[in-house]
């Protein structure tokens, strides 16, 4: 009895967002796209059927949320660990007791690990025997890519279900039932929120419902209630208890990979609206503005190239000035970097030319030098015949004459009708006419 009545004293010292973890899919908000009616997520754990399991996306989510209502759906043994303080040996001990409770009544165990990214090689192949032959049922939550942190082996034996940032919709929802619940939540104090500061709760979390109930808890306890008792929380409450939002942005995940990919496709894509908006994420993330000038230059040159030469230039004058004068000043050269090349005309002809090229030096016999272009910078060349027939190209009209460069007859760079490279097009023609 004690015992209990210790639970019950810890739970109401327990964050609100732990307090108002969803009990059953009933109260499950969100991930409609796994969880959802007839979907096979919850036709598998409606009937007790479920394998091992890798729940990964971002914090906030509902991961172990849903951990948890699995738990409590099955008949099975259940036990949780969180990757971070666990060990081997703790590991082994669990393992054992599964083994011994199956023995003993034929029920398996549910084996639910937090941030199970944070779990080494040698950690997670202790799991492997035990999972593959299915005893315990292995539940992992991670907020990072399992397939770059997870080995593969483990892999093979788990089902991947990727959790999606809760919607502005889904959080108000969430918030709004965390004032009336008067068992967990907010609902034994007399709260009135404004519906601008739960819209803005549900805005600037960012999709992850433990900040914003947080945020509403802190805006609920420290608001000095009026006459009547009242606790008005207003936007300027909200506001002051979330503070600057959290970007998502971890920097050797996926939000930083994602993110650096949307931008050079958005810059690739000539729309200099969405690349300025993924360049302002990183940099609100506080991402190493180097990193992101280098790829600004990369694709100058990749993806615009010769169709306007000037934004290789840019770019690298953009590199330069950033590391020179660092941040935060470093975003405006950054910014404009970004929006010329995003906005320049587009080409790929320089960097289909080396790729074709370098494919060919690979696959193909290496092609030797012709007499006519090897170096005779030496005693002895003559003799050799080095540099004999050669034809130097400013003695002829237009400084062009034709010659043979290369043995194989081989087309590595085909300019565009774009920008400046349709003149590059139009020259070349013109000498190939006039030879």
């Amino acid at each position: 009895m004690d015992l209990f009545e210790k639970n019950i004293d810890q739970a109401k010292h327990e964050p609100l967002s732990a307090r108002m973890r969803p009990r059953s899919f009933d109260e499950f908000i969100g991930q409609g796209h796994i969880a959802g009616e007839g979907k096979l997520l919850k036709r598998a754990i409606e009937a007790d059927r479920i394998s091992s399991l890798i729940f990964y996306g971002p914090p906030g989510c509902g991961k172990t949320a849903l951990g948890l209502i699995i738990s409590g759906m099955t008949g099975s043994n259940f036990e949780r660990i969180n990757a971070v303080a666990s060990n081997v040996q703790e590991m082994r001990v669990i393992l054992d007791k599964a083994k011994k409770i199956q023995k003993l009544n034929g029920k398996k165990t549910i084996l639910l690990i937090d941030e199970i990214h944070r779990f080494n090689k040698a950690q997670q192949d202790v799991l492997l025997p035990e999972v593959e032959n299915g005893n315990p049922v292995l539940i992992g939550t991670t907020t990072h890519n399992p397939f770059f942190y997870v080995n593969s082996a483990l892999l093979s034996r788990s089902q991947i279900f990727e959790f999606k940032a809760l919607g502005v919709d889904d959080i108000r929802n969430i918030l709004l039932r965390a004032i009336k619940d008067e068992d967990r939540g907010l609902g034994k104090m007399s709260i009135k929120a404004e519906d601008a500061a739960i819209g803005h709760l549900s805005k600037i979390s960012g999709g992850d419902a433990r900040r914003a109930l947080n945020a509403l808890e802190m805006a609920a306890v420290t608001t000095k209630p009026v006459k009547n008792g009242l606790i008005n929380i207003t936007l300027s409450v909200a506001e002051e208890s979330i503070q600057k939002k959290a970007v998502l942005y971890d920097k050797d995940g996926d939000g930083h990979y994602d993110t650096i990919s949307a931008f050079i496709k958005s810059m690739r894509g000539s729309d200099p609206d969405a690349a300025l908006y993924w360049l302002a994420k990183m940099i609100v993330a506080g991402e190493d503005p180097r990193f992101i000038a280098r790829r600004i230059v990369i694709c100058a040159s990749e993806d615009v190239g010769n169709a306007d030469p000037q934004a290789i230039v840019v770019a690298n004058a953009a590199f330069q000035i950033a590391e020179f004068v660092g941040m935060p000043e470093a975003r405006i050269p950054l910014a404009q970097a970004t929006v010329y090349v995003a906005s320049a005309p587009k080409s790929n002809a320089a960097y289909m030319g080396i790729e074709k090229a370098m494919k060919d030096v690979q696959d193909e016999r290496t092609q030797e030098v012709p007499d006519a272009l090897k170096g005779t910078g030496y005693s002895g060349a003559k003799k050799l015949g080095h540099g004999e027939g050669y034809k130097y190209a400013h003695d002829f009209k237009d400084h062009y004459v034709e010659q043979k460069y290369m043995p194989k007859d081989a087309k590595y760079y085909i300019p565009t009708n774009l920008g400046y490279e349709a003149k590059i097009k139009d020259w070349l023609e013109k000498l190939k006419t006039n030879k």
